[in-house]
């Protein structure tokens, strides 16, 4: 393993687990103070659903999930972010030029991804596959 990666992954692994560790109590204290539940957006069709966990000025941490054909228009692809499959299986990416890119993730896979750059790594997800899809992401804001 070259330097920065095994940087990165020093620094990141204990702020992932961090961010997991915090974000239940954080949580736990935010529903004490209302007891009310609050109402449950509906779901967009054909639009993946997201549930943020833990959000402040460093990190945001969310689960996101695909049903099979929902997609996705809000990538963070602007920051350096962490991607925990909690659920596996194919996604597919649509570039601003046009250029599709399909993955496979597996239930248990950690991705590390970097800022796209440019026009040319904006982009679109889809889940093409025939199960759904759930991802724990830390996205690490500037």
């Amino acid at each position: 393993m070259n330097k920065p990666v095994r940087f990165f992954s020093g620094i990141l692994v204990p702020a992932f687990a961090l961010a997991v560790v915090f974000a239940g109590p954080a949580m736990a204290q935010g529903m004490a103070k209302d007891t009310k539940a609050a109402p449950v957006a509906k779901a967009e069709k054909g639009k993946s659903t997201v549930k943020v966990l833990l959000e402040n000025d460093k990190v945001r941490v969310f689960e996101r999930t695909y049903k099979p054909g929902d997609t996705n228009d809000e990538v963070p692809s602007a920051y350096y972010r962490v991607n925990h499959t909690l659920k596996g299986g194919t996604l597919e990416r649509t570039y601003a030029d046009g250029k599709k890119e399909k993955t496979e993730v597996k239930t248990g896979m950690v991705r590390w991804l970097e800022p796209s750059k440019g026009a040319a790594g904006k982009y679109t997800v889809k889940n093409v596959g025939k199960t759904e899809i759930v991802t724990f992401v830390v996205v690490m804001k500037k």
